[in-house]
């Protein structure tokens, strides 16, 4: 499918996945993580990306993850949510911890999907609910990380029925290389791969954040 007709601004949503201060900003509870997603320049093409889809109408949901400071409701049943469960601050809702970077600019027009339990964002939260009332059928996935949020994240939107569409600086995993083999060898087959820089172009938007 020609990318400009499976972007259209009126079809078509940016999903941010946990671009939270607590997972890739300055109170990272996995450093590796928020080091990778710093060097390799992804929250800045983030930061770009959202800007643009702002500019042009196109709809911008950001997807998180936030924890009571009790746990209640949270359930800690993989060695990953295990090993962050005793994290001082990770995540906790009503945190500095849970919001997003600055990177993203101005959020305050944009849609949030809150989840507390879980490693994807569409389980058990209203993420599909919002898409579906914005009668966005592609999404435009972003964030971190490759190793599983991500993934998950196309993987189940791929399964509901929408398009997929991956722009490759946009995300990121740990080790890096790691994460450009699962772009590769895994999205390829269920996303559209393009890069920020396409998309703005499509949507004759220039990306600014600060803009």
């Amino acid at each position: 499918m020609d990318l400009g007709e499976l972007v259209a601004a009126h079809r078509t949503a940016v999903v941010t996945m946990e671009l939270e201060r607590g997972v890739v900003g300055d109170l990272a509870g996995i450093p590796a993580l928020a080091d990778a997603a710093a060097s390799r320049g992804t929250l800045a093409a983030c930061g770009r990306l959202v800007a643009g889809a702002r500019a042009a109408g196109v709809g911008v949901v950001h997807a998180v993850a936030e924890w009571r400071a009790d746990r209640a409701g949270t359930t800690f049943n993989t060695p990953l949510l295990r090993a962050l469960r005793d994290v001082p601050g990770q995540i906790l809702a009503g945190t500095a911890a849970v919001d997003l970077i600055p990177e993203l600019g101005d959020c305050s027009g944009d849609l949030r999907s809150i989840r507390h339990h879980g490693l994807g964002p569409f389980t058990g939260t209203d993420l599909e609910e919002l898409l579906r009332a914005s009668a966005v059928d592609t999404v435009v996935a972003c964030g971190v990380s490759l190793n599983v949020g991500v993934l998950d994240l196309c993987l189940c939107a791929a399964d509901l029925g929408f398009e997929v569409v991956v722009p490759r600086d946009a995300v990121v995993g740990v080790p890096v290389e790691y994460g450009d083999a699962v772009v590769r060898h895994s999205l390829a087959p269920v996303a559209t791969l393009t890069d920020v820089d396409a998309l703005l172009a499509v949507w004759g938007a220039v990306g600014d954040p600060g803009g």
